[in-house]
């Protein structure tokens, strides 16, 4: 990485020079830089509706960059050690369905974690191509799935040789990561992309001692939203590719999706953010890393929690973990991390990034406070003293393997009849049903629903998980295949 490069933020420069020059509008967006509505510009302020603009020749545009965009996106790349970067605006959904859109097509087999984002499942839907699920080991007493065993993806690709991509979590929701590099090695020897979703990874690139990132390990594409722990806002991310992937024809799918009309506010947040981790991401992250390790420590001396870390790592499942994650197990308590997440929320004013029915995440980034890691404690003491339960028997994994009758798009498309949720066991299902967050299907397009899937679903929703997916707005019915 230049570092001396680094300095630079064409774009947003570019948008600073524009918004003192005062033109005159007569193109879109219709508020005129805000004229038009003067209450967007109480929401948002002045300075948010000036450079909320159409492309132009002095601004560049996304769909093909040839100016300040494109020396933001070299900047991008020099900062991940990617061959290029591309900058994406409908979040890293977009981008991790674009990773699939480009090594795969109709009738292509894709070998992936069965707990994957639902981003990528429904790229499925949308390409046509055939996943190889890997089904990930489960550690029964927190409740979550871990990463891909070495083993598991060897007999994977022994099995389908013909497939043309692996699809790797680094990390997962939980800070479980996979052997990358060999599970990259291993890819390119049989000829296969290796496909990198690091959503949940932007610090990976720049913080010490922290587990490998996609492009170091050598991965083809790697998606990476940067308003997580990069910092920009909401909905911009990165999509990063390597050496051996062709830049244009990746540009040529993205524009297959993404918006015509990008919003300036989202790519000037990223070039900002990008300049922001290269020149300062290494401090900033061993701070984050220090913050988490003390919540660990202070969260740890309350009996009934237990916030795990690096101590799981086993060479395998647990290859590496992300000391960055905070992620409470609350079982000992005798409540679902969904309820801490609540209680937290509507009695301590906390808002936690999710809680699933065995742990509540909170997600440590750039902007936290070791006040506030401390205020969290506090609350989830009081929470334990006041509101804990007699142990219980809960569901033992957040992940049930599913069996897979039909393609995600084959199933979509399918002709269906919708029925009661307790009259669909032994169907097959033509939607998906999820908590979100996180957004890892409990069932997909294709998949059989069994009566363990059933009680899970309906457990979760009384234990106040936000579902979504199905067409039944309370999910009390599920689209199946005739």
């Amino acid at each position: 990485m230049d570092l001396a490069r680094q300095k630079k933020a064409p774009l947003y420069d570019a948008l600073e020079r524009f918004r003192k020059l005062r033109v005159v509008p007569f193109d879109v967006p219709g508020h005129k830089r805000g004229r038009g509505n003067p209450e967007l510009v109480d929401f948002l302020g002045t300075r948010c509706v000036e450079i909320d603009v159409n492309s132009m020749k002095p601004l560049d545009n996304l769909c093909h960059p040839v100016s300040v965009i494109k020396e933001a996106e070299d900047l991008a790349a020099d900062a991940f050690g990617a061959e290029h970067a591309f900058f994406m605006v409908g979040g890293t959904t977009g981008a991790v369905q674009n990773m699939v859109l480009t090594a795969c097509k109709h009738g292509d087999k894709i070998i992936m974690p069965r707990n994957v984002h639902k981003s990528a499942i429904n790229a499925l839907v949308l390409c046509g191509a055939v996943p190889v699920y890997i089904d990930p080991k489960v550690d029964t007493k927190l409740g979550i799935p871990l990463g891909m065993e070495v083993a598991d993806v060897k007999k994977a690709i022994d099995e389908n040789p013909d497939a043309k991509a692996i699809l790797i979590n680094n990390p997962s929701y939980y800070g479980i990561c996979s052997d990358l590099k060999t599970i990259v090695d291993m890819a390119h020897a049989a000829g296969m992309m290796a496909l990198v979703d690091e959503a949940h990874g932007t610090h990976l690139y720049f913080g010490k001692n922290l587990p490998l990132s996609g492009m170091a390990a050598g991965a083809d594409m790697a998606a990476v939203s940067m308003h997580k722990s990069g910092g920009s806002l909401t909905q911009s991310s990165i999509l990063l590719c390597g050496k051996n992937v062709n830049a244009g024809y990746v540009s040529n799918i993205i524009n297959l999706t993404q918006t015509t009309s990008a919003s300036y506010l989202l790519l000037g947040s990223l070039d900002i953010s990008r300049r922001n981790v290269a020149l300062r991401g290494e401090e900033t992250f061993a701070k984050v890393s220090e913050m988490a390790a003390y919540a660990r420590e202070e969260i740890n001396d309350i009996e009934g929690y237990y916030a795990f870390g690096s101590e799981l790592k086993n060479g395998g499942s647990i290859f590496d973990f992300d000391v960055t994650k905070l992620v409470v197990n609350t079982r000992g308590i005798g409540l679902t991390g969904i309820e801490v997440y609540d209680l937290l929320r509507e009695e301590y004013d906390i808002q936690m990034e999710f809680g699933d029915l065995s742990n509540v995440l909170a997600y440590i980034s750039i902007g936290d406070r070791l006040q506030d890691i401390e205020r969290l404690a506090g609350a989830l003491d009081d929470i334990k003293r006041l509101y804990s339960k007699p142990v219980s028997n809960q569901f033992s994994a957040e992940y049930i393997t599913p069996i897979v009758k039909a393609t995600p798009q084959e199933a979509f498309y399918a002709e269906k009849v919708q029925l009661p949720l307790d009259a669909t066991v032994g169907r097959i299902c033509a939607e998906s049903v999820m908590c979100y967050p996180p957004g890892i299907p409990i069932l997909a397009p294709g998949e059989m629903i069994t009566k363990d899937i059933l009680e899970y679903i309906k457990t979760a929703k009384e234990k106040g998980c936000s579902m979504q997916g199905p067409e039944s707005d309370d999910i009390s019915s599920l689209y199946v295949l005739k």
